[in-house]
């Protein structure tokens, strides 16, 4: 690797951050789709840039060679969580897989144990099945887990590193600390009442769809030419969504798909006449 080809040495890191990125986002769609709970808020993924790479080799002392081997974080995804009771359910989804599409090489989980600067995360190396125009590698991966307000001090920490090279100064750090202690608080408050959060969220998410499906029948009515009974009920939903009643909604719901799908049947009944 004297003379690495960097673009071509880096085409397995970006197709496996695309696939991760893709697995886990599955899971939160699957979930949704059948009205269950994601612990998986949102998945974000990238591959280090040459030169993040090179200068972690001459931190860790490693030869060119030693790279692909030597540097676990090339190939890295982000997984955000609301609550930290998410964070281990994730794990039992990434341990489901163990021996099937990834290897778990080490875990490291820097919530129980929390790093002196305050920084507290859950990551897991894995080495990672990609299969190339060039041909099949296994190659390793990092997959970290936290909560927003964990990522939030952690983006900061990290801006604040790359502006001090490294070297924060003291007074910085120890606010930096109070920072993380009070995100730590955060976490657990949330936790406290992560139950009439999940609900509340739960009630938005179906009051949300309701709407949409009352909104999307009316529309197919416009479309249909139906237009004084597509106003009539639209001034009725008005009325409905003004005073919250949103069981009254879920029947008008019901009623205009009905409406909806025995014009359908007319009008092919008229055509076969």
């Amino acid at each position: 690797m004297e003379n690495v080809e960097w673009n071509k040495f880096l085409i397995p890191y970006e197709n496996a951050v695309e696939e991760l990125k893709v697995k886990f986002r599955s899971i939160r769609t699957e979930l949704l789709i059948v009205g269950a709970y994601s612990p998986i808020e949102f998945v974000v993924g990238r591959v280090k840039k040459v030169s993040s790479i090179l200068e972690k080799a001459k931190l860790l002392d490693l030869e060119l060679d030693e790279i692909e081997n030597g540097i676990e974080d090339i190939a890295g995804i982000r997984i955000m969580c609301q609550f930290v009771e998410d964070i281990y359910t994730v794990m039992d989804y990434i341990y489901e897989r163990e021996g099937k599409d990834m290897e778990i090489v080490a875990v490291k989980d820097y919530i129980t144990n929390q790093k002196e600067s305050g920084y507290r995360s859950y990551h897991v190396v894995i080495r990672y099945p990609i299969q190339t125009a060039f041909g099949h590698k296994k190659i390793l991966a990092e997959i970290q887990i936290r909560t927003l307000a964990m990522n939030f001090w952690a983006t900061i920490e990290h801006s604040l590193n790359y502006k001090y090279k490294q070297r924060i100064p003291e007074h910085v750090k120890n606010r930096l600390k109070k920072a993380a202690d009070a995100a730590m608080i955060l976490d657990q408050e949330m936790s406290e009442i992560r139950y009439e959060i999940r609900e509340a969220q739960k009630m938005f998410e179906i009051k949300s769809n309701i709407v949409s499906n009352v909104l999307s029948m009316i529309q197919k009515l416009r479309v249909r030419g139906l237009h004084s009974q597509a106003e009539k009920y639209y001034t009725e939903f008005e009325s409905l969504w003004e005073q919250g009643e949103m069981i009254e909604l879920k029947k008008m719901a019901y009623k205009l798909r009905s409406v909806v799908d025995q014009h359908d049947l007319n009008e092919e009944q008229k055509k076969s006449e």
